[in-house]
């Protein structure tokens, strides 16, 4: 079902010999969320494939799906229950193969999400791992033990789930099993050569279908430290990215992704892995990157650092330093579907439009490559007031976790129109959108020159044009407090990051800039929160 990819495809590839994801942007679409088809509320393959002229105009390079696999959906499709089946929710797997195709047609890659860390409880192995008793030897592939205590009434260890309370659920037969996720989402034993090889022979099953690429999930947690030691703290959650855990970070995981390196280097055109991947330093993170290991690794530590011009200086700086280390490009986020929307993070209203917008500019502009939540392009604010009946995140129903409320992230795209469901589908949407979305859809947006979807826009097609851009080198220069800026091959970026305007020389050009330039004399002044690009 291979398809040789458009020769209008955006490859920087003959620019750029290393391979292509070294500058890629790509886009992430939620699926249940980007377009509906057939009116049940919920996104699919086929809306997602109708709407691909919309990602090859803003200009991206690939796309990357969340799961669309057969699921009980108690944690959004990150809990398989068969990873070589469609979900009928999204469609099937002939939905699959044309959008692959569609996509390709049009110049785009196609990266799908993996989810090796957990099953669903409704995989065909823990079903029979619980269906057949203490005996079973399907419990060899997951982790069950006895409990603690007289009866084995406590769990195993202390160990917490990510979404809230403990990461064991007990069995009927007095058996516990862990879930660093929901009970539903049982960890897998990788210790066990049987689940290395089925994990073989679906990457394979997709690479031979024709996608270019695989965002792994929780590519940190797959190995767990051996006898499963207890942590002896609480609030667990908030230690993931701050400290190697002994569920989290082992330094076993990077085995299993070697082997997958291998796996994607058999086949041609460029395959690649992403790791989602939390560790408590660059350094550890770079190690995800090495030249036999994943091609990318998300960079979470540059989406949490704060709207403070300094830090973002160390976080770059220790970024491109932990991955120049290894040769691998650092790949820059800003939102994804497990985050607060980065407009809201920055402060929400006007100011954090203004700080996004921003930021964008920023990202787009530092070496390596970067990811493009769906929707950032068009503005969103997160959505906070979404009624508890209409929730379904997991980690809303447990406590100590996570903090619940990642549906405010996920609630369906805008595409046109004056009320709900602006064009996301025939139907209402499977979370409401709020009235003032209407300003925001692609159609709204479209020809304004002041919008955020004509910045991403312009952006976009800068970043192509322009030979400084993309993977390379960067130089800082002087800037005053509050300020950054940094000079690539006939390009300089400026960001100010200050509650006033700057007054400084003119580098160049200018180019963009996210908020209108204020010309002063033989200077220019650049506006709060504002970030410009400069031809030099």
């Amino acid at each position: 079902m291979t398809q040789e990819l458009a020769p209008t495809l955006r490859d920087r590839s003959a620019a750029s010999p290393a391979g292509w994801w070294r500058d890629a942007v790509i886009y992430q679409v939620y699926v249940r969320s980007f377009a509906d088809s057939d009116g049940d509320g919920i996104g699919d393959l086929r809306g997602i494939r109708e709407r691909l002229p919309h990602l090859a105009g803003l200009g991206v390079d690939a796309v990357w799906l969340t799961p669309f696999y057969a699921s009980p959906q108690a944690d959004g499709g990150y809990d398989v229950a068969d990873y070589r089946a469609v979900d009928p929710l999204f469609g099937d797997l002939p939905d699959a193969d044309d959008l692959v195709r569609e996509a390709h047609r049009l110049g785009l890659r196609v990266i799908v999400d993996i989810v090796p860390n957990h099953t669903s409880d409704r995989h065909a192995w823990f079903r029979a791992a619980v269906e057949g008793g203490p005996a079973a030897p399907e419990r060899a592939l997951y982790h069950f033990r006895p409990g603690k205590g007289e009866h084995g009434e406590l769990p195993p260890n202390d160990w917490e789930s990510v979404f809230g309370g403990p990461a064991w659920t007990r069995t009927a037969d007095g058996d516990w099993y862990l879930h660093l996720f929901a009970p539903e989402q049982p960890d897998l034993n990788w210790d066990h050569p049987a689940v290395r090889e089925e994990f073989e022979s679906i990457l394979r099953f997709w690479l031979d279908l024709g996608v270019d690429g695989f965002r792994i999930d929780v590519a940190h947690g797959m190995v767990k430290a051996e006898g499963l030691p207890d942590i002896g703290l609480r609030e667990q959650a908030k230690l993931i990215g701050a400290q190697v855990l002994p569920f989290f970070d082992q330094d076993g995981v990077h085995e299993i992704h070697r082997s997958w390196r291998r796996l994607l280097d058999g086949y041609e055109g460029d395959r690649i892995g992403v790791a989602e991947a939390w560790a408590p330093t660059a350094e550890r993170l770079a190690l995800y990157v090495r030249p036999d290991e994943l091609h990318q690794a998300f960079n979470f530590q540059f989406l949490t650092c704060g709207w403070d011009a300094a830090a973002m200086r160390e976080v770059i700086d220790d970024s491109l330093a932990a991955t120049g280390s290894v040769g691998a490009p650092t790949t820059w986020v800003l939102s994804n579907h497990d985050v607060v929307r980065h407009t809201t993070r920055y402060g929400g209203g006007e100011r954090g439009l203004r700080r996004a917008r921003a930021a964008a500019l920023l990202t787009l502009a530092l070496p390596g490559s970067a990811y493009v939540y769906q929707g950032e392009e068009l503005g969103l604010p997160e959505v906070t007031e979404l009624p508890d009946a209409v929730r379904q995140d997991p980690a809303f129903f447990r406590g100590d976790g996570q903090d619940g409320l990642r549906d405010g992230c996920r609630v369906p795209i805008p595409w046109s129109g004056t009320t709900a469901p602006y064009g996301f589908g025939p139907g209402d949407s499977w979370l409401p959108q709020p009235a003032e979305w209407a300003g925001l859809s692609v159609t709204a947006q479209t020809g304004d020159p002041g919008s955020t979807l004509e910045l991403y826009r312009s952006a976009l097609a800068h970043r192509r044009e322009l030979p400084g851009l993309g993977d390379g080198a960067m130089e800082w220069r002087d800037a005053p407090e509050g300020v950054l800026a940094f000079a690539r091959p006939g390009f300089v970026c400026t960001l100010n990051t200050l509650a006033r305007s700057v007054e400084l020389p003119a580098p160049g050009r200018p180019l963009l800039s996210s908020a209108p330039l204020e010309p002063a004399g033989g200077t220019v002044r650049i506006p709060a929160e504002t970030c410009v690009w400069w031809a030099v």
